[in-house]
Parts: structure tokens; C-alpha cells; sequence
């Protein structure tokens, strides 16, 4: 059996990943408008031509824009391997000051009778997302007879940002509102 390399004379190119230019060979225009590896624009040239001052070069030729009825496909001459770099970098900085705005809002539930190892695991993973740059909401749902309790509710809830006050400072005081009552801490600078 015939190996495909046998078969067409070359190595068929296998789907791209979606976003990524066509590079050198993979480039299947006649024509198409050259950009030089330092901005200047060298003209519409035949894909043969282009190949060899890439060559020349020692750089590679990219399609940037494969062009329209109207007008030529856009080849440039770079380093592919550098663009690619350079554009992952990019993403990545954009990813991380995308995370840095998007910061969440961790919830923490406690009850006005909360026991205190309970409670003392609740303050010590909310510092931890404290530490991380989170916002903290600390809050406390009265059911039933419960409503007759909210001191001793608002009383958890400031002793709760009291344990947390050198990670944080209080954005909001202890509000009920309906049947819960809820403060938010924010991470100090």
C-alpha cells in the first residue's frame, strides 16, 4: 500500500488551527502584494518571486490577508516562529489583565450561632482569597424565629471582618436586608 507521501509526491496539509496563517508553500495565490521584514512595501509580486526574497532572506513569507475580487492578497516576510511568540505573549497579557478586572466576589455564609472552629475556618479561607485580591461577602440568612436574633448576627459579621481587618477593610457594614444580613470586605492595597 502507497504510502500519501508516495502517492501525491509531497505531504498533504492537514486542516490549520483555526487562526493561524498560511506559511510559505501553503500559500496556493498567483499574485499578491509583498511586505518586506522592515514595513516597506516591495509590490505585487508572483508567489515565486515572493518565495525566493523570503528565502533570500532567510525568513519566512506569510499570507496576512488573502485578499478580494477588488484587491491583492497580503504576503509578509518575517520570522513566523517570532510572530507566533510574540502573539501568545500577547494573548496571555491580555488573559491576565482580563482576570486582574474580572475579580470575583467570594461568598461566605455563617449563622449567628456559628460555632468557633467553624468560624475560624471560614476567616482563614476567606483570607486566603484576601491575599489573592478578592472581595469577600460575608452573610448571614435568618429563617424563622431566627429574625429576632439580628444583634447577635450583625455582632458575628463585624467580629468576622474584625479577624480579617489586616488583609482587609470593610466596603460595606452589615446591612439586612430582607432575611439576610451581609457585609463586604475588600482586599487592602
Amino acid at each position: 500500500m502507497h504510502s500519501l507521501f508516495n502517492l501525491f509526491g509531497e505531504v498533504p496539509i492537514i486542516a490549520q488551527k483555526k487562526g493561524e496563517q498560511l506559511v510559505n508553500e501553503q500559500i496556493k495565490v498567483a499574485q499578491l502584494m509583498v511586505i518586506g521584514p522592515n514595513g516597506e512595501q516591495m509590490g505585487v509580486k508572483n508567489l515565486n518571486d515572493a518565495l525566493t526574497l523570503a528565502n533570500y532572506a532567510g525568513l519566512d513569507l506569510v499570507l496576512m490577508n488573502p485578499g478580494s475580487d477588488k484587491s491583492p492578497a497580503v504576503g509578509k516576510i518575517m520570522d513566523y516562529n517570532k510572530f507566533k511568540y510574540e502573539k501568545k505573549k500577547k494573548l496571555k497579557q491580555q488573559q491576565k489583565q482580563q482576570r486582574e478586572n474580572t475579580k470575583e466576589q467570594k461568598e461566605y455564609r455563617l449563622s449567628y450561632n456559628i460555632d468557633i472552629g467553624d468560624f475560624t475556618t471560614r476567616v482563614n479561607n476567606a483570607r486566603n482569597y484576601l491575599i489573592k485580591g478578592h472581595k469577600i461577602k460575608g452573610s448571614i440568612r435568618f429563617r424563622g424565629r431566627e429574625m429576632s436574633h439580628t444583634e447577635e448576627g450583625k455582632n458575628v459579621l463585624l467580629r468576622f471582618a474584625d479577624s480579617l481587618s489586616e488583609f482587609s477593610s470593610i466596603e460595606q457594614m452589615p446591612k439586612l436586608e430582607g432575611r439576610s444580613m451581609t457585609i463586604i470586605l475588600t482586599p487592602k492595597k
